[in-house]
């Protein structure tokens, strides 16, 4: 599931191949990626309609509008958004077709059809995305250890848990969670009341290398993006997400594998504990 530092990559690689153009048509391939307005009202209400930046809150992108408009969307576990020449093969799990001013299509692909849009009319408040509901981003002056401290003395779930949920922080998901929880030597299943100000201290930053060294490694050219099909995501550089089992690249401990929350969790036994 793409998470803030694989979102933000599709927001580079993207925004400067479409600001300032028009969307000259649209081709819904699939109606209940619309989720507001009707896909009728969607593809009327945007035709014509200039790009003028591609944002990004969270997991959320937003296509801002010339009219002062804009297209929420959430690409949730399996979906991509990829720019193309027409001609381009069509994935078999294509949605919807956003047909550029200069020939080009921007293309939602989603094999699990979980992905949405959202359009948000000039003057509306967004009530609908879910955007409203994000906790900080981990970049924001407003995220900090201090923060940290006082918002999970008041949980008694898991450390783990709290940093999936986006009205605690937006952006982290369970590879970013893991990555971050080794860096700060905490374990997933630690009650989040009972870690104290210097795990607190650590914690904080620890998201912010984990999302930042995330972002830096998958940082990749608009041809490398359209040959991995907006889905080429690396990994080589995790820690401990998806190594379960291989020895801690710290210490050599193997590393182990727990279900925290209802999520495959993944840690070291030793660095953490």
């Amino acid at each position: 599931m793409p998470e803030l530092p694989e979102v933000e990559t599709v927001k580079q690689v993207l925004a400067p191949q479409i600001m300032g153009l028009r969307i000259a048509d649209i081709t819904v391939n699939d109606p209940k990626v619309v989720a507001r307005p009707s896909a009728e009202e969607f593809v009327r209400e945007l035709k014509g309609e200039r790009i003028m930046e591609l944002e990004r809150r969270g997991k959320f992108l937003s296509l801002c509008l010339e009219g002062g408009g804009r297209i929420v969307l959430h690409l949730r576990m399996t979906g991509s958004l990829l720019l193309t020449p027409p001609d381009f093969p069509l994935e078999k799990h294509t949605h919807l077709i956003f047909h550029l001013e200069n020939g080009r299509e921007l293309r939602f692909t989603d094999m699990r059809r979980f992905g949405r849009f959202w359009l948000i009319r000039v003057g509306e408040e967004d009530l609908f995305s879910g955007v409203s509901r994000l906790g900080p981003e981990p970049f924001d002056e407003d995220f900090s250890a201090a923060y940290l401290s006082s918002a999970l003395a008041k949980r008694k779930s898991t450390v783990k848990s709290c940093l999936l949920d986006q009205g605690f922080i937006a952006g982290i998901g369970n590879i970013y969670a893991d990555e971050s929880l080794f860096a700060a030597n905490i374990r997933p299943e630690r009650p989040a009341c009972g870690l104290s100000v210097d795990e607190c201290e650590r914690l904080a930053a620890a998201i912010r290398e984990a999302l930042l060294t995330g972002i830096a490694e998958n940082r990749m050219s608009a041809e490398e993006y359209l040959a991995g099909k907006g889905r080429g995501y690396r990994s080589r550089y995790l820690n401990v997400y998806g190594r379960a089992g291989e020895p801690c690249r710290v210490c050599g401990e193997r590393l182990l594998r727990a279900v925290v929350g209802g999520r495959g969790s993944v840690y070291c036994p030793k660095c953490q504990r």
